[in-house]
């Protein structure tokens, strides 16, 4: 009895690194898509954020051409990512400071934009759910 108990740890620990090996690889693919999707927004790429978009959020909320247009008369200065938690399996929220420049009164603000993210099994990615950030406070 004693023998198999002995035995039964290792596999006990191999299993819960297989467990957490998957979380960790999910957690590594966060990091890429966080890190892919401020690159894009601190840029200016407005397709590359709106391409890590949730699909969902995306046939929901279609781009405008106004709305591309206000995105291309600010220029972001800065991207600082002010906390970071996990509320749930396969979700994620960051709070984050953008600092963006009014391209045509060259006015400088600071806006909070609150990063939502969902993990999809399907295509084995990370998107983002809350959007792209709202420099204008909703107006």
């Amino acid at each position: 009895m004693r023998t198999m108990r002995l035995l039964l740890i290792p596999v006990l620990i191999w299993l819960a690194a297989c467990a957490s090996a998957g979380t960790g690889k999910q957690l590594g693919a966060l990091e890429q898509a966080q890190y892919a999707y401020s690159a894009a927004v601190r840029w200016g790429d407005l397709d590359g954020a709106w391409g890590q978009l949730d699909p969902a959020y995306k046939a929901a909320h279609p781009l405008t051409a106004i709305e591309r247009e206000r995105y291309a008369q600010v220029q972001v200065t800065g991207y600082k990512p002010l906390t970071s938690e996990s509320p749930g399996e396969g979700l994620s929220m960051r709070l984050i400071e953008i600092g963006v420049v009014n391209r045509n009164t060259m006015t400088e603000r600071t806006v909070r934009y609150e990063e939502r993210w969902r993990y999809d099994a399907a295509s084995k990615t990370w998107v983002v759910t809350s959007g792209l950030p709202d420099y204008w406070g909703g107006r």
